[in-house]
């Protein structure tokens, strides 16, 4: 092998933000030090336009890349999500000058000479059972995603000791990514704002304010859990019901 070819490996293989470099992508830092920290668990809470699902494609191209034999889930909550998020990682892939490694691909799988397989699929539990030993679940739009399809996935981490990388804007103050990203467990957990994406100019944001509902404008650019938008009672007013320690106004008996 040439020795450019040797180098640009080596590059690739201890810094997978040149992945994102080689697409012509200049990653964020939130975005280089995730790729290179590799945390077995990862909570990305992001604007739409922040970069999560290029940095999401960069991460499982490198683990399928320099983990050879691995296997690399990407779930959406429909197929069109996941094969786009595939789509950018055979575009990274291609970009990067690597595209000779391909074996064999499809729509929604991409096998590399490596034996690692990069495979995307919908969000429903009578697709994904059956895998096992996965090397990384990559879920897009997370919290749009059943909490039954998630809890389905994690036991495929258990012998492989794989990864797990969720990213998502909200949607409201429910189910497993709501809770996940409150929760006291040792993810790792990013929060990327409108605010704090160089890409996303003031002006824009300032007309999207004003086209929106204050609700929607803050779960869209500013990453808050809202209340959504049918719910009869507030979150917040639910946990203090079920709080033991509250006092009753009526006492019972009453």
């Amino acid at each position: 092998m040439p020795s450019n070819s040797l180098s640009r490996d080596l590059h690739l293989a201890l810094d997978p933000g040149q992945l994102l470099h080689a697409y012509g992508i200049i990653p964020d830092p939130w975005q280089q030090q995730l790729l290179r920290a590799r945390p077995p668990r990862a909570l990305l809470l992001c604007c739409r336009q922040a970069g999560k699902t290029f940095t999401a494609a960069a991460t499982a191209l490198h683990e399928a890349l320099y983990r050879p034999g691995s296997l690399i889930l990407v779930l959406a909550p429909s197929q069109r999500q996941s094969i786009e998020l595939l789509r950018k990682t055979r575009t990274i892939l291609t970009a990067a000058g690597v595209a000779s490694t391909i074996a064999s691909e499809a729509t929604s799988m991409l096998e590399l000479a490596n034996g690692s397989r990069v495979i995307s699929l919908p969000a429903k539990e009578d697709t994904i059972r059956g895998f096992s030993e996965v090397a990384l679940i990559v879920i897009d739009e997370a919290a749009r995603v059943p909490d039954e399809l998630y809890f389905a996935t994690r036991p495929m981490l258990a012998v492989s000791n794989g990864r797990l990388l969720a990213l998502s804007t909200p949607a409201g103050q429910r189910g497993w990514f709501f809770e996940a990203w409150k929760s006291p467990d040792t993810w790792q957990r990013i929060r990327i704002t409108a605010a704090e994406c160089p890409r996303i100019s003031p002006e824009f944001l300032a007309e999207e304010r004003r086209a929106m509902t204050p609700a929607l404008y803050a779960s869209e650019y500013e990453c808050e859990f809202s209340d959504v938008i049918d719910a009869v009672f507030s979150h917040s007013d639910i946990t203090v019901a079920l709080d033991p320690t509250v006092t009753p106004l009526f006492p019972r008996g009453w």
